[in-house]
């Protein structure tokens, strides 16, 4: 099985991992997230700043089809995170097999309560925008089970965020606001060619169920760091994952109130 280091040193080089590298008996999703914990801590030691988090695999269409079945976390650092007013570009340098997720992104505005309720954590929010979360896999072909995802940074590459929006300001409660970005939708395209589409309902029934799956899942998990004021945590695709490449300029037209978001790769 790697250690962090060489984890770490596979995720600087975007070079993929041997069908071996995490084959070892009993590497389960509890060791694979204390696996990442230690490869956090190692990116810290040498200077990075964690901005948040992302949540994976919540939209339950996709899971046959990349073999995990429930929802996965891990990290989003500032190094990672682009913040854009609706036309962003990013390089695809360092990145290992990348591909582009339409997310709905949420800022905290301070940590929730214990036991925190949907209703309760609706108002520790403090914006919601439109999201491209770029996924890689240091895994060939993206054939991988649960706890390899976890163990590779939960298959995180880079957060691109659009224009905010006051959480407060689209809603006076937990419910209605789940309503509005359940009953989104989002076009995604390429080129201008529709590529897919998708609902905000397919992550857990909206991107605020969401959220309260991962925060519960995230102080599960010893030793995890717990949501800060100011984090950003990216909720899941509405569609499928597609692969990208330099050159290439994707949109995701989401129905209001998310506003639409545009990236060119180089």
């Amino acid at each position: 099985m790697m250690s962090p280091q060489e984890l770490l040193e596979h995720f600087d080089k975007a070079s993929l991992w041997s069908s071996s590298a995490l084959s070892a008996p009993g590497f389960d999703l509890a060791a694979a997230y204390q696996q990442a914990l230690a490869v956090r801590a190692l990116r810290v030691a040498r200077g990075e700043q964690p901005a948040g988090y992302k949540i994976g695999f919540t939209n339950r269409h996709i899971w046959q089809r990349y073999n995990v079945f429930a929802p996965i976390w891990g990290p989003v650092w500032r190094s990672s995170l682009y913040l854009c007013d609706g036309n962003g570009e990013i390089a695809l340098d360092n990145t290992c097999q990348p591909r582009i997720e339409p997310e709905a992104v949420f800022c905290m505005r301070s940590t929730p309560p214990a036991g925190v309720t949907l209703e309760g954590l609706f108002h520790c929010l403090d914006w919601v925008a439109p999201g491209f979360e770029i996924v890689q896999s240091h895994q060939p072909e993206w054939k991988f089970a649960a706890p390899h995802a976890v163990a590779d940074g939960a298959l995180h590459a880079s957060l691109l965020v659009g224009a905010g929006v006051p959480a407060h300001k689209l809603a006076g409660d937990a419910a209605s606001l789940n309503k509005i970005l359940s009953s989104a939708r989002v076009t995604l395209t390429c080129g201008g060619r529709p590529v897919d589409q998708g609902t905000g309902a397919n992550v857990l029934d909206g991107p605020l169920h969401a959220l309260l799956h991962f925060l519960n899942e995230l102080r599960a998990c010893p030793g995890a760091p717990d949501l800060q004021a100011g984090d950003v945590v990216t909720t899941g695709t509405w569609t499928d994952a597609w692969p990208v490449a330099p050159g290439e300029q994707w949109k995701a037209a989401f129905d209001p109130p998310l506003a639409d978001l545009t990236v060119r790769f180089t």
